[in-house]
């Protein structure tokens, strides 16, 4: 047995659908460890796009079985309506997904009290996607959530979610518009639903592991929303990292042969927080453009900037990546010259790691490295040598620096469009 971990090495959006995709093709069993449906996940397989949300990507591969593992927060309706979408694309899911009874729920409540905390930071608000994320990970924190085992047990449930929907209510007033009743008749009818998926992970991974199974972890998120080791507050509520996969899943440190960062050929985020290489001009509107930047779960445009070699090695200074996948260079097929954050500086002096602080983050002076453009399309390329040479330096160089092998380089948003080295 092998556990392979995928994840996000910048602010997400990095592609790692794609690679988890191609991955999951020799994997028995694709897991997420935490999150909810504030991700968000595109692929493009036999000419068709399917997007993703809490639901992990390895559905596509028809032979493999999918967890939401316990460090995950479900809202049970986005995952009803999510299996539904797939299998109007023709995905069969049947006895393919499950869902640990450990997981938290995500309510409507939670939802719409995530829209009022955001009011309440006004100009220093955190940009999340409003999915309710945040506020049930708080719940889960102060030991007042509730779980998908209870949903089983209608006293419990109701008791607990009237419970929280009193606490709610108490801080926000008559600003929360929340039918409790109606919300406690809509889980009348999941309850039932719910059954054929909801399962206890502990025995089912130790299952896996005795029968060697080949294990897919698909990270949600990325290192830079780590709530621990993130551009905090701007980040998401879980451990996005390394130690997320280990807390939202029973595999244990000594299964895990491969840990894999993703990373764009150039950098993006969504919402609010520090981003030292941002482009605000032409160069961050040609990115977003060409990129097609838009975010699979907001629709927002995401902001755009150079790659940032500082957020790569702190990075693989908290996940001990084993190798990289390289995503979206044939976006910068079109560019003269490109430039890449190399360093950080603040008040005249260099900085030695990535600062903690973000009003520090939003104020250091950035120095870049510029290297020669290409401009010739890498679409097509099936084979490293394909490439032209400079974007080949291109690759070499964030190897160089990184100290990481780039065993994967994306070049385009198919299958098909994935070079393996």
């Amino acid at each position: 047995m092998s556990v392979t971990v995928c994840l996000g090495s910048q602010f997400g959006d990095e592609g790692k659908g794609k690679l988890v995709d191609i991955l999951a093709n020799n994997a028995n069993l694709c897991c997420r460890a935490q999150g909810g449906n504030n991700a968000g996940h595109t692929i493009v397989a036999n000419g068709k796009t399917f997007d993703f949300h809490i639901l992990p990507s390895g559905l596509i591969n028809p032979k493999c079985i999918n967890l939401v593992g316990s460090g995950c927060v479900v809202h049970v309706p986005s995952f009803f309506k999510e299996l539904e979408a797939l299998e109007k694309h023709g995905l069969n899911t049947t006895e393919r997904i499950f869902i640990s009874d450990r997981a938290h729920v995500v309510f409507d409540l939670h939802q719409l009290v995530d829209g009022l905390e955001e009011a309440e930071l006004a100009n220093s608000f955190i940009g999340t996607t409003r999915k309710g994320i945040g506020p049930t990970y708080s719940t889960k924190m102060t030991r007042s959530g509730v779980r998908i085992a209870d949903i089983f047990d209608p006293e419990i449930f109701e008791s607990k979610l009237r419970r929280l929907a009193h606490g709610f209510q108490r801080r926000f007033g008559e600003l929360l518009k929340y039918d409790l009743e109606a919300e406690i008749s809509r889980y009348k009818n999941y309850r039932e639903k719910l059954v054929p998926y909801v399962i206890d992970q502990i025995p089912m991974l130790n299952s896996a592991k005795e029968q060697k199974m080949d294990i897919l972890v698909e990270g949600a998120n990325a290192i830079m929303l780590d709530i621990d080791y993130g551009t905090y507050p701007f980040v998401t509520s879980s451990n996005t990292g390394l130690g997320g996969v280990l807390t939202g899943l029973n595999l244990g440190w000594r299964s895990i042969k491969e840990v894999i960062g993703v990373v764009k050929a150039y950098t993006t985020r969504v919402g609010s927080g520090p981003f030292p290489s941002e482009q605000l001009n032409e160069i961050g509107d040609k990115l977003q453009g060409v990129g097609q930047e838009v975010g699979v779960t907001t629709g927002r445009k995401r902001r755009c900037g150079w790659l940032d070699l500082v957020i790569i090695k702190y990075s693989h200074d908290v996940n001990d990546y084993t190798s990289l996948n390289l995503t979206k260079l044939d976006v910068l097929d079109d560019f003269e010259e490109i430039k890449v954050a190399t360093g950080y500086s603040f008040q005249g002096q260099k900085l030695e790691s990535f600062p903690a602080n973000p009003e520090t983050l939003a104020k250091v002076d950035v120095t870049y490295e510029t290297l020669p453009g290409w401009k010739i399309p890498t679409t097509g390329a099936k084979y490293f040598y394909d490439l032209p040479v400079n974007a080949r330096k291109y690759v070499e160089f964030i190897e160089k620096a990184v100290g990481v092998k780039i065993r994967w380089i994306g070049v385009g948003p198919g299958r098909e469009n994935m070079i393996s080295r």
